[in-house]
């Protein structure tokens, strides 16, 4: 076995059926999903988060699908599109990051395109995100790093079932600023 083999950590397979609850399915993403990815980057804040450029060209959003797929092969976790049930269209994106599996953690992410904000999207996404965690073995605790400015966001992972845990200060540079964080977590149910 090769050194890199060695540091990739293996991943479950990739969920034969989708993740789902409420409004949304969770999927890979693919190119006709560019446009969600474009309205994505003119969100202030995602792309000082994410690896999505500022108002991002087509070919910046094909590339940041491209990436997104990257994930899973590489062994960082699962990257999904959240889309609308029933007609499929993109609203946004959340990751299951498994960096820490062999620890039993995780730590989860999620971003909504601002034309789709408000309907309940993000809570949908975040419960189905949170379901499939719970069938990769050995994973006991998803966490969620939320800055305490963004109060839709909390409310968003407390709706989804996560607990505030503490007040990280200085935790994470963001924009080149070193900024406190919300530590919100979820425990597999027993």
């Amino acid at each position: 076995m090769d050194n890199e083999a060695m540091l990739t950590p293996s991943l479950p397979p990739w969920p034969l059926t989708p993740p789902a609850h409420g409004g949304v399915v969770l999927r890979r993403a693919c190119e006709s999903d560019a446009a969600m990815a474009r309205e994505l980057s003119t969100d202030a804040y995602v792309p000082t988060i994410g690896t999505l450029p500022s108002h991002a060209s087509d070919a910046e959003a094909l590339a940041w699908i491209g990436r997104q797929h990257r994930r899973y092969d590489e062994g960082t976790g699962f990257s999904f599109v959240i889309a609308a049930a029933g007609t499929d269209v993109a609203v946004g994106q959340c990751g299951l990051w498994l960096s820490e599996l062999a620890d039993g953690r995780a730590t989860a992410g999620y971003s909504i395109v601002p034309s789709a904000r408000g309907r309940g999207f993000a809570a949908d996404a975040l419960t189905a995100l949170t379901a499939f965690g719970w069938t990769v073995p050995d994973l006991f605790r998803i966490a969620l790093y939320i800055e305490p400015w963004n109060i839709g966001s909390i409310r968003t992972a407390e709706r989804a079932g996560y607990a505030r845990e503490g007040l990280l200060r200085s935790h994470q540079v963001i924009a080149g600023v070193r900024r406190d964080m919300l530590l919100l977590a979820a425990v597999r149910p027993e």
